[in-house]
C-alpha cells in the first residue's frame, strides 16, 4: 500500500510539473533554458525567479554534456513536448546544443545566447575559443577522467574555478559551484556542428566583458555573424553572467519573447 501511494504521489508530482503553473500567462512563450559545461540547471535560478514573477513558464532542461548531437536530441525531446511557442536559451556549451536542437523545430521563435558559442557548420567550441585571444580555460583544467569508449571527462581545478569561471560571484558561492560542477566530455567540445539554427531563427545575445572561458571578441564575432537582434555586454561580468547579473539576462530573454 505504501508503495502504491508513493507511485501515485510521484505520478501526481510529475503531472504538476508538466502543467503550466497557475501564475504563468498562457499567451506568453515558454522559456527553455539549457546550461553549459561545468554547471547545472541551478545556474539559472536567479533568472528563473524573475521570469516566473513576470508570468513566464520556464523549463531548465538537463544537459547531459556528453555530445552535441546527443545533448541536442535530449533538448529537442523537451521542445517537442511543448505546444506553445518557445524561446530557447543556451549558456556556453549550451549554445551549440540549442543551435542544433532548434533546427527544424517550428515552435522555437527565438534563440538567446548567454555567454555562449554559436558555431557554424563544421566549427567546434574549442575552435571558436581559440579564434581570438583571451581564453584562459585550458591551463585551469584538471587531469582528464578516462571514460569507457576512449573519451574523457573534463573538470576545472577546484582552486582555480572561482577566478576562471565565476570571478564576480561571491567566493563562498563559487567554491560550492566548483565542488558541484558537472563535467563535459572532451569529445563534445571538439564536436563539429552539423546545423546552425541561428541562420534561420532570430537571436539575442548577452555576455560579460570579463569572460575568461570564451573571449568576448569571439562572442562579438558570433553575434554579428548571426545578425543578432540585440546584443548586451555586461561590464565586469564573468562567464556566469546569468548568476552574477540575472536581471539583464532575464530582460533580454523577455525582449526575445515579446519580439514580433
Amino acid at each position: 500500500m505504501k508503495i502504491k501511494n508513493l507511485a501515485l504521489g510521484l505520478a501526481l508530482a510529475g503531472a504538476a510539473m508538466a502543467a503550466t503553473p497557475a501564475s504563468a500567462d498562457a499567451h506568453k512563450p515558454t522559456i527553455v533554458l539549457v546550461h553549459g559545461a561545468f554547471a547545472d540547471s541551478s545556474s539559472w535560478n536567479g533568472v528563473i525567479e524573475i521570469l516566473q514573477k513576470d508570468g513566464y513558464r520556464v523549463i531548465a532542461a538537463a544537459n547531459p554534456l556528453r555530445s552535441v548531437k546527443g545533448d541536442a536530441q535530449s533538448v529537442t525531446s523537451v521542445l517537442k513536448s511543448i505546444a506553445h511557442p518557445v524561446v530557447l536559451v543556451g549558456h556556453s556549451y549550451g549554445g551549440p546544443v540549442i543551435s542544433t536542437a532548434a533546427y527544424g523545430q517550428a515552435n522555437v521563435k527565438a534563440l538567446v545566447y548567454v555567454a555562449a558559442f554559436a558555431p557554424d557548420v563544421g566549427e567546434t567550441a574549442v575552435g571558436l575559443t581559440g579564434k581570438f585571444p583571451g581564453a584562459t580555460l585550458a591551463p585551469t583544467l584538471d587531469a582528464p577522467v578516462a571514460l569507457e569508449g576512449g573519451d574523457k571527462d573534463l573538470y576545472i581545478q577546484q582552486d582555480q574555478f572561482p577566478q576562471q569561471f565565476a570571478a564576480d560571484v561571491p567566493e563562498a558561492q563559487a567554491r560550492l559551484m566548483a565542488a558541484t560542477q558537472r563535467p563535459v566530455t572532451e569529445g563534445a567540445l571538439n564536436e563539429a556542428a552539423t546545423v546552425a539554427a541561428w541562420k534561420t531563427t532570430p537571436s539575442w545575445w548577452i555576455y560579460g566583458d570579463k569572460d575568461k572561458n570564451i573571449p568576448p571578441r569571439a562572442m562579438q564575432f558570433m553575434a554579428e555573424r548571426a545578425h543578432a537582434k540585440q546584443t548586451v555586454v555586461v561590464e565586469g561580468a564573468s562567464h556566469v553572467v546569468m548568476i552574477s547579473n540575472p536581471e539583464p539576462v532575464a530582460r533580454i530573454i523577455e525582449a526575445a519573447a515579446t519580439a514580433q
